[in-house]
């Protein structure tokens, strides 16, 4: 079963569960459910990366994709 099945199924069962099970679940992965905001962290390096890029994506001077356009590739329906 793939990764996204299982979330699928997730969250359908998740929508209709009893409130006892859904607590009882949320019980069990509080902590990471809070935690999720303080885990993708950039480092200063990574930041200069990140603040470079924009630069040449607001200047024009990199080539730049829409989401859809991104997700095309991703797939192998369209080359870059």
């Amino acid at each position: 079963m793939t990764t996204l099945t299982m979330r699928e199924k997730l969250i359908t069962y998740l929508a209709e569960a009893e409130d006892s099970k859904v607590n009882a679940m949320y019980i069990l992965l509080e902590k990471e459910i809070e935690n999720v905001t303080d885990q993708f962290i950039l480092t200063d390096e990574q930041f200069e990366i990140l603040e470079k890029e924009h630069e040449l994506h607001i200047s024009g001077k990199s080539k730049s994709y829409t989401r859809e356009e991104a997700d095309q590739i991703i797939r192998g329906l369209r080359s870059f």
